[in-house]
């Protein structure tokens, strides 16, 4: 018997799969999309901290009175100054005292505003939206002039009022910039929760009217509790810009004598490196970009531990 043996077939390799293919597809498309945001990060925000951070840890040096100077490494020499400058800590003084005041009457404007424009009895509601965020549109500086002739007891059309409050002392000038300070940001915060409101589904608002909830009682128990989030944004914001404050003081100098050149962090920085120390104002940044990480951490922290309880 004869045994006819045919040629074994060749094991077939498995094609690549289709997933894997679309997968690095994928992470290639957001890749592409991601590097513009990575490269304008990189440039504008990790760069210039670690630039702020190498400064802060150098100091000139000269060889005599008028010798070249140069810069060596100094470690921590910068921080000392700051830790010993108490016109920069009364001035981180100041500004906390600013923003626990100032903070919350802008945010509870903020929120007020919000559930205005959220109300169903409120007509008008282009007019007013555009009204609250319009000073929005104004420029610091911009608003910091306007409001300086505003202040001033020469200039201002409400002479009765300024020849008999001195809006410029140094008793009040503080608080003459908080109210700037709060007729620019308020629509801008009221803009943030206002969305959040818009987000609550009104199948919630029909269910409370069904138990007979009234409007101020739907506010109070159901519209804040929920927007509590974008409230807690926005007071982070406001921290941050607090302790940046620096164009309306700045502004302001030249109406009041009562703004010296460390009246705020920001301005003592702006001083410091006019004169110029880089070094030590890139060891003030430092110091207060810290500072500020510190006091929102610490901020965001215990809130979202009193929401979650």
């Amino acid at each position: 018997m004869t045994v006819i043996s045919t040629p074994a077939e060749a094991p077939k390799v498995p094609a690549a799969p289709r997933k894997n293919r679309s997968s690095g597809a994928q992470r290639r498309a957001v890749a592409l999309f991601i590097a513009p945001f990575g490269l304008l990060f990189l440039a504008f925000y990790a760069i210039p901290i670690i630039y702020a951070i190498v400064q802060s840890l150098l100091t000139v040096e000269r060889e005599g009175t008028f010798g070249k100077p140069r810069q060596v490494f100094g470690g921590f020499v910068q921080y000392e100054q700051v830790f010993q400058n108490t016109a920069f800590w009364e001035s981180v003084g100041r500004v906390l005292l600013f923003g626990v005041v100032q903070v919350p009457i802008m945010l509870g404007l903020a929120l007020l505003f919000a559930l205005l424009l959220d109300s169903p009895l409120l007509k008008g509601k282009k007019f007013f939206r555009l009204a609250f965020f319009a000073p929005y549109a104004v420029p610091g500086v911009i608003a910091a002039i306007m409001w300086g002739f505003l202040y001033s007891p020469s200039l201002s059309p409400f002479g009765a009022v300024t020849s008999n409050i001195d809006f410029l002392s140094g008793n009040l000038v503080l608080w003459a910039i908080a109210n700037i300070v709060t007729w620019v940001y308020v629509g801008y915060n009221m803009l943030i929760i206002y969305s959040s409101l818009l987000a609550i589904p009104t199948e919630i608002y029909e269910a409370a009217r069904l138990d007979g909830a009234s409007n101020l009682q739907i506010a109070w128990r159901i519209k804040i509790p929920l927007v509590i989030p974008a409230i807690i944004l926005t007071a982070v914001f406001s921290i941050i810009g607090t302790l940046q404050l620096l164009a309306e003081p700045q502004t302001l100098r030249s109406f009041s004598s009562a703004i010296n050149s460390t009246f705020t962090p920001n301005l003592a920085v702006y001083t410091t490196a006019s004169v110029p120390n880089y070094n030590l104002a890139a060891a003030f940044s430092v110091v207060l970009a810290l500072a500020t990480f510190i006091l929102s951490f610490i901020f965001l922290k215990s809130t979202q531990r009193k929401v979650s309880q």
